[in-house]
């Protein structure tokens, strides 16, 4: 499951921490493994653990705490839209809402072409630039109209078609 390259990758971040507490690099191993497969899968989750001298639950609990972990594969983009109090008084949830209508998908789908992937986070940490949204869980969108999730959906669509 895990390759050499792979645990090379590992060597280099648990080298990082003392000896004793090589687990410090259980978020790092796991972007490691998304970023080679695409996702976290539970024998992902497994391997990680037994590397790190882990009880396999207490992997689990950091792949699903933060929403930065996909536990299945995922559209190329994949956008969190935040639906908490802030950005839910200043239309989130109906950003959220015209997205899952443009896509054709729900919240937490994948559009039949598995380029989007829509799924809701909790607050983004832009409460003043609401609504707000995550692409890839690199990219901040900020004050998000009807017109500029038109102009970034059309965006990707048109960049993906060069």
């Amino acid at each position: 499951m895990i390759s050499e390259q792979t645990k090379v990758r590992f060597d280099r971040e648990v080298a990082k921490y003392p000896a004793d507490q090589k687990q410090s690099a259980v978020m790092a191993c796991l972007a490691i493994v998304q970023e080679e497969q695409g996702f976290v899968s539970a024998e992902s989750e497994q391997a990680i653990a037994a590397y790190l001298g882990m009880a396999p639950i207490a992997v689990h609990e950091v792949t699903t705490f933060y929403n930065m972990y996909n536990q299945k594969p995922m559209g190329k983009y994949k956008l969190n839209v935040c639906t908490n109090l802030p950005c839910q008084l200043r239309d989130g949830t109906k950003a959220l809402a015209y997205l899952e209508s443009k896509l054709g998908v729900t919240m937490g789908g994948t559009t039949a072409d598995g380029m989007f992937t829509l799924q809701q986070s909790e607050c983004l940490g832009a409460c003043a630039d609401s609504p707000v949204m995550l692409v890839n869980d690199l990219h901040m969108c900020s004050f998000m109209s009807n017109d500029k999730l038109d102009q970034l959906i059309d965006g990707l669509k048109s960049a993906e078609a060069k």
